[in-house]
């Protein structure tokens, strides 16, 4: 049976000169503050000086990263699969597989999952953590 495209990223790869990390090895966490959205770490501020940081972000059905801002940081969101919506600056835009979203920083955002849930991958620019 082929894998689904979140399966794929889930058990994916960061490849680097000289180094190779496996998704599958690197443990899910509970996101601190919103209910239901959980964080696959793939590289940090400690891999890259700050610079950057890359997430594979899960959120259940029916559940939210709600209204937030990043102070610093350019924020990314490549939609993997499921579906919902962002509320970017005020703007509602529907979140389905192939979307890519852009929040700058100080731009207030959120993140809806519909009734399948959603699966991103989101990176920070400089990096979140």
């Amino acid at each position: 049976m082929e894998k689904s495209v979140f399966e794929s990223f889930n058990e994916g790869k960061l490849r680097l000169k000289g180094s190779e990390k496996d998704f599958a090895e690197i443990a899910w966490s509970k996101h601190p503050v919103f209910e239901g959205v959980e964080l696959k770490h793939i590289i940090t501020a400690k891999d890259t000086g700050g610079a950057f940081s890359y997430h594979l972000v899960r959120i259940a059905p029916d559940k939210s990263i709600g209204n937030h801002i990043h102070e610093t940081q350019l924020e990314t969101h490549e939609v993997i699969a499921g579906r919902g919506e962002c509320i970017n600056d005020g703007a509602r835009i529907a979140y389905e597989p192939g979307v890519i979203s852009i929040m700058g920083a100080k731009v207030p955002h959120e993140v809806n999952a519909g009734s399948e849930g959603l699966y991103l991958f989101a990176k920070f620019f400089p990096a979140l953590c």
